[in-house]
């Protein structure tokens, strides 16, 4: 299983619309690099759910249900696409994005050198440990 962390703007798409939808795709990616990640996604990876712009924390974990497929949002033969995303559970402790920059074992996170980015995978190490920050104890 390979892990992620996908950023969406709470006053967007927000956790509390995450768990109260179960199931959800994951639409609007369009940057390349983002899209590259949405595409290497398998059903059954992890992500944590980050509130971008407002709040700026990993506030739950979600599941990839469904697989890359063309973004329905996009315009038709446009190249992005969506993954389908399902509510697992809120991490007890929201994660910061200033408690991540600083401890010097994220500084290669991909949230801390490409903040811009929408969709990054995560090492299992960044993983294991955000996931403590957290006081997450899934998968």
């Amino acid at each position: 299983m390979n892990h992620w962390l996908v950023k969406s703007e709470p006053d967007a798409f927000s956790w509390d619309q995450q768990v109260a939808n179960g199931v959800e795709p994951w639409t609007g990616v369009r940057n390349h690099m983002a899209k590259a990640n949405l595409m290497a996604m398998r059903k059954g990876d992890r992500a944590f759910f980050y509130h971008s712009n407002i709040g700026k924390e990993i506030v739950g974990v979600v599941e990839v249900a469904r697989e890359a497929y063309p973004d329905p949002t996009a315009e038709s033969g446009s190249p992005w696409v969506c993954v389908d995303m399902k509510a697992v559970g809120p991490v007890p402790k929201p994660v910061t994005l200033a408690a991540i920059k600083a401890e010097p074992a994220l500084a290669e996170v991909a949230l801390v050198r490409m903040s811009r980015l929408s969709v990054m995978p995560i090492s299992a190490e960044h993983w294991k440990m955000l996931a403590r920050m957290g006081g997450w104890k899934g998968k």
